[in-house]
């Protein structure tokens, strides 16, 4: 079984980003689970969401405390709060971040990827300048460093799941898919 826990804020499409990702892992006929962890948190709270992944039926349903990769969606995070709480040796921190992956100071038992999902979701023309929703471009990052699943289950996910400017969403996945295939 593979586990993933996400890090954003309320309002990113963090929980959106793990829907869309495992139900481009079910096009493939893994099963999966994908749920969020937030209380009365308002827009900007920090909120958690988990996906596992496996090729027989989950019946774990408890939060996962020991991921085995952890995808950062608001950078701000890696300061505010451990990131690498639990996350297992060689495990990915796929990091929403202009830095390069060097810069972050993590233990080298883990490897850490960088993509700049807000530079590709302004370009795209997702949210706005002030708030971008960086979602899918995040997802497209972590398809690619993960190799979890085809770009194309995840461009028919990113279809099904987005109502709201489905292929500016896919060129954003697209885009960030190929700068992470650069880096992985």
């Amino acid at each position: 079984m593979i586990e993933i826990r996400f890090h954003g804020r309320g309002g990113q499409g963090t929980v959106v980003a793990s829907k869309i990702l495992a139900d481009a892992l079910a096009k493939e006929g893994n099963y999966v689970q994908a749920y969020p962890e937030f209380g009365v948190e308002r827009r900007g709270a920090p909120v958690f969401a988990f996906i596992r992944i496996d090729n027989k039926p989950i019946y774990d349903k408890s939060r996962i405390y020991a991921p085995d990769h952890v995808v950062v969606v608001d950078p701000t995070l890696v300061d505010a709060i451990d990131v690498t709480e639990g996350l297992k040796e060689g495990g990915w921190i796929i990091i929403n971040s202009d830095k390069n992956p060097a810069e972050f100071k993590f233990p080298a038992k883990y490897r850490v990827a960088a993509i700049n999902a807000t530079e590709i979701a302004v370009k795209n023309k997702l949210g706005t300048l002030a708030a971008p929703i960086v979602n899918t471009a995040i997802v497209g990052a972590v398809v690619r460093i993960l190799s979890l699943t085809k770009l194309e289950s995840l461009l028919q996910a990113i279809q099904e799941q987005i109502s709201i400017k489905p292929q500016d969403n896919q060129k954003a996945a697209q885009e960030a898919y190929e700068q992470a295939g650069r880096q992985s």
